[in-house]
C-alpha cells in the first residue's frame, strides 16, 4: 500500500433508507491520474465528498498514503494534502487573482510598533505569479479580477490555488465541464502538466469518455452507487464503456419489471 496515494475497501455510504454508495472499493497510485466516470446519480459526488471529508462513510475503510484514516472534517482532509476544486470553482470574482490564489491563507507581517498584522500584498504578487509561471499558467497580470478571465483561465487559476496549498492529492470536480475546444486544451495542458512535474496525484470526476480516455492513466465507472468497470485507459475504448452502461441499464429495467 505504500505506492498508494489513496485506497477505499467497501465504501458504502447510507442516507436514511438510501444507498449512495454500496461497496465501492478504488485504489489511486502515486502520480497517477484516475478518471472517474457516471452519470448523475452514479454516485461520484458521494465519494468525492467522503474523500474530502465533508461526508464519512457508513462502512467501509479508506487509506490515504497508506494509513487507514477516517476523514472527520474538510480541515482534516486538507492536512493530509486532499484538495478539490469543484465545478463552481469557489472563486470571489471581483477580487484579483492573486487575493484569489491566498483567500482565507493570507500572508501577513507585522506593522507600525510591531502591533498591527498587516497583509502583504507584495509578496502574495510576488508569489502568485512565480507560482503561475512555474505550472504553466499565462495571465496579463495577477491584479487582474477574476471576472475579468475566461472559464478555462479561471479553472487553471482554481486548480494552481489548491497546488499551492501543497496538495499531494487532486480532486477536479468536471474540470471541462461547459468548455470550448481551445479552453478545453487549456485545462488538459495544465493538468499533464502537473502530472510531469511529479508529486501530485489526481482523481477526475468526468462525464465525458473521450476526453477522459485522453487524459486519465486508468478509468472507473460507477453506475447506482457502484463500480461496474475499471481499466488503463489504454485498455478500453468509447463503445466498450457505452456498451457496458447500456447492459447495466437494461439490467436495471429487467430488475424494476419484475
Amino acid at each position: 500500500m505504500n505506492d498508494l496515494a489513496l485506497r477505499g475497501d467497501n465504501i458504502v455510504k447510507r442516507f436514511g433508507a438510501v444507498t449512495a454508495l454500496d461497496g465501492v472499493s478504488f485504489t489511486l497510485g502515486q502520480g497517477e491520474i484516475l478518471g472517474i466516470l457516471g452519470d448523475n446519480g452514479a454516485g461520484k459526488s458521494t465519494l468525492v465528498k467522503i474523500l474530502t471529508g465533508f461526508h464519512q462513510q457508513t462502512s467501509g475503510t479508506l487509506s490515504v498514503h497508506g494509513e487507514e484514516t477516517l476523514l472527520k472534517s474538510v480541515d482534516h482532509a486538507r492536512a493530509l494534502g486532499i484538495e478539490c476544486v469543484y465545478q463552481d470553482l469557489a472563486l470571489a470574482n471581483s477580487l484579483s487573482i492573486y487575493h484569489n490564489m491566498f483567500l482565507n491563507r493570507e500572508i501577513v507581517r507585522r506593522g507600525p510598533a510591531r502591533v498591527f498584522r498587516l497583509v502583504d500584498h507584495k509578496q502574495m504578487r510576488e508569489r502568485a505569479a512565480h507560482l503561475l509561471e512555474d505550472i504553466g499558467v499565462h495571465v496579463p497580470s495577477v491584479d487582474l479580477p477574476v471576472e475579468r478571465l475566461s472559464g478555462g483561465q479561471r479553472q487553471a487559476i482554481a486548480v494552481a490555488r489548491a497546488v499551492h496549498s501543497n496538495a499531494k492529492i487532486l480532486l477536479l470536480d468536471e474540470p471541462l465541464a461547459a468548455m470550448g475546444a481551445r479552453e478545453a486544451a487549456l485545462i488538459i495542458d495544465l493538468i499533464m502538466r502537473l502530472k510531469e512535474k511529479g508529486g501530485l496525484s489526481i482523481i477526475m470526476i468526468m462525464h465525458n469518455y473521450a476526453q477522459t480516455l485522453d487524459i486519465a492513466d486508468r478509468i472507473m465507472l460507477m453506475q447506482r452507487g457502484r463500480v461496474t468497470y475499471e481499466q488503463q485507459s489504454a485498455n478500453t475504448s468509447v463503445a466498450e464503456l457505452m456498451d457496458i452502461v447500456r447492459r447495466e441499464y437494461r439490467a436495471m429495467r429487467a430488475t424494476t419489471a419484475q
